[in-house]
């Protein structure tokens, strides 16, 4: 019975329509825009990162550390004060698209030990790639949304008639610069 059911899972994957699961695919595999600016870069999709200076996850889309505290494992938006000199910026970050990956934290630890005190990352915040510029806290959004805006036709210099200014200037667009 259970090959039938398997069977029929497999057939049903092959109906689906290629552009559904395009869809499905880009829609969960994406989220440079949140990823904080001092990750690493190389990843358009990142779950948890795996801090294995301080042996702590930290969940991007949810922007939650993980940590083991008297005999669990807690989390915070913050890192406690124990990791006060902890430095995200210069530190390795190795990441993990895992659900609960804490869970097999004697794993991590020993696989990703030999990574502890590197400082050769790539980060988002240094990276000139511009597919990270949708990053609100990377040193080029500003400029990368005024380029977007430019290349859309939202100038901000023609009034259409549409709010009765002088001079042809468009208030909504010139009171957001």
């Amino acid at each position: 019975m259970r090959h039938v059911l398997a069977m029929l899972a497999g057939f049903c994957c092959l109906w689906m329509s290629p552009t559904m699961n395009a869809q499905v695919k880009v829609g969960i595999n994406f989220n440079i825009g949140s990823q904080p600016v001092w990750g690493p870069t190389g990843y358009d999709y990142v779950e948890y990162y795996y801090l294995p200076d301080i042996d702590v996850y930290y969940n991007v889309p949810h922007r939650r550390y993980y940590y083991f505290e008297r005999g669990g494992w807690r989390s915070s938006p913050y890192l406690p004060d124990r990791y006060r000199d902890y430095d995200a910026f210069h530190s390795y970050k190795v990441v993990i698209n895992e659900r609960d990956p804490w869970r097999h934290n004697e794993v991590y630890r020993e696989r990703y030990s030999g990574y502890r005190g590197r400082h050769d990352q790539e980060l988002i915040r240094d990276s000139r790639d511009s597919r990270y510029f949708v990053n609100k806290e990377h040193p080029e959004h500003n400029r990368w949304v005024q380029e977007q805006k430019h290349a859309n036709g939202h100038h901000g210099h023609k009034d259409n008639g549409r709010h009765g200014n002088r001079g042809g200037e468009d208030r909504r667009d010139n009171d957001r610069h």
